[in-house]
């Protein structure tokens, strides 16, 4: 959640000015009436509005925002069926922590539950602990809180101490949610980095950094720097080569925020979930390749002893006794709903085709990218439906922040960002097919791309100048 100041106050410091247009048709059966003036921006008006002009209001500023379909810097669901939209507003009304109230809602979450759980092959799926959460970013940090909690009730005959810190291993690519949780749950952050053309983590580099005080290490199933997988069959064999020489016990946690609910389906002979002893648990992102509209995700434990029962609140509070483990408390059920329709609706066989339409989108279009010549694939699209290119090494005239802002200009959100410590020399694209992106779309933007390329060429030298600000990273 953005944290926002409050307004800027002008030079004659008058936080009133109007600056909204007014149109006398926003006003109610007498045009005239009432319109006289625009509402406040920053503070509440005197008095009410009638609904048709406020939602005007908010409607026409919200107009400036760009096209969700097509912004190619997001993981999120940006299109549903109509269907799910109408069962969405059915629920919007329906708290989520009230299970008492709403048991049928409950149960729906359960099922999901019960439904990844055997999409991720837990060894009991009906043992299996879970729940929704907002998002992955709420899913992570309830994964985080587990690991500490175990290895603090491990540790117990020497934590806490002064002198001794836990640690949360990963690699430097991870998702800025677990930087936010080694922050907020004082852990330290060891972060593998990346080395030449290996742009996420290192098994054996990730091992070498745990010691008795490592919580668990974080491998990601789907780097959103570049849309591969990390290697987690190799960092499990790993960590039981240290086990064997150390006694160091060390856990995993896959972040599958996206390969989640792309690997089970396109990826089947891949191992990389519970079928792995030491996976201890996995989230993913309902709002991402779930196809959900934002936000839901999920966050599952092989069995109960990966979650400790002292995490786990019972509250009798809204009519009946609840256990729940989540950040948050009210929140709607209506993402449950629509992810529950969505599993109902697309079954396994829909879920393979819809990700493999995804997945061959984005594999013409990497190839189309590079068959301009201008550019230099990093990947292909073959794991996430998503892939990553720079600049080829004889293209002085322009770079991807200039490209990023030619394609902003025809509506197209396409992230320009530079790679992290050890590879900051490396600036990218990188384009997200989701479900929603055409075959259509996808020759649209690449025969934008050809047509301003000339343009491109013809520029003395690349003319971003802030490029901390020329484009965003979006996770």
């Amino acid at each position: 959640m953005s944290l926002h100041q409050g307004p800027r106050p002008s030079r004659d410091g008058d936080h009133d000015r109007r600056r909204l247009a007014v149109n006398p048709f926003h006003a109610a059966a007498n045009p005239l009436g009432g319109m006289t003036e625009a509402p406040p921006t920053h503070r509440l008006p005197d008095s009410a509005l009638p609904p048709e002009t406020a939602y005007r209001l908010v409607h026409d500023e919200l107009m400036l925002d760009g096209n969700a379909r097509l912004n190619l810097a997001t993981f999120v669901t940006t299109w549903m069926e109509p269907q799910a939209g109408v069962l969405m507003s059915e629920c919007r009304d329906k708290n989520m922590i009230d299970k008492d109230e709403y048991p049928r809602t409950a149960e729906l979450e359960r099922r999901c539950v019960a439904m990844l759980a055997d999409l991720w092959h837990a060894p009991d799926p009906e043992a299996a602990v879970g729940c929704s959460t907002t998002g992955s970013s709420e899913a992570c940090m309830l994964a985080g809180m587990a690991l500490k909690r175990r290895w603090a009730l491990r540790n117990a005959d020497r934590y806490p101490a002064k002198d001794v810190r836990p640690n949360l291993v990963m690699g430097v690519n991870v998702q800025v949610c677990w930087e936010k949780f080694c922050n907020f749950w004082e852990v330290e952050a060891r972060q593998v980095p990346m080395e030449g053309e290996r742009f996420h983590l290192d098994p054996q580099a990730a091992a070498e950094l745990c010691d008795e005080n490592t919580i668990g290490v974080v491998g990601i199933l789907g780097s959103t720097f570049d849309g591969s997988y990390e290697p987690i069959a190799d960092l499990c064999a790993a960590l039981d080569a240290l086990q064997e020489r150390t006694g160091l016990d060390v856990p995993v946690h896959v972040d599958g925020a996206s390969g989640g609910m792309v690997a089970p389906f396109l990826d089947e002979d891949l191992v990389w979930d519970f079928r792995l002893p030491r996976v201890a648990s996995i989230n993913t992102s309902g709002h991402k390749y779930g196809l959900v509209y934002p936000g839901v995700g999920w966050a599952l434990w092989r069995d109960s002893a990966a979650l400790p029962e002292e995490l786990v609140f019972r509250v009798n509070y809204l009519g009946g006794d609840m256990p729940t483990f989540a950040l948050n408390f009210s929140r709607p059920g209506a993402q449950v709903a629509a992810q529950y329709y969505t599993f109902l609706r697309l079954g396994r066989e829909g879920y393979r085709a819809v990700q493999q339409n995804a997945r061959d989108i984005a594999g013409s279009l990497a190839r189309g990218v590079a068959a301009l010549g201008d550019f230099r694939l990093l990947t292909r699209g073959d794991q996430l439906p998503v892939f990553a290119f720079t600049t080829a090494g004889d293209v002085t005239a322009y770079d991807v922040f200039d490209v990023s802002r030619r394609l902003r200009e025809g509506g197209w959100l396409v992230p320009a960002y530079t790679f992290p410590p050890h590879r900051e020399d490396l600036s990218v694209l990188r384009v997200v097919c989701r479900n929603g992106f055409s075959a259509d779309m996808a020759d649209l933007l690449l025969a934008d791309l050809e047509r301003l390329l000339p343009e491109l060429r013809r520029q003395p030298h690349p003319l971003t100048r802030d490029k901390e600000a020329a484009t965003g990273f979006h996770h």
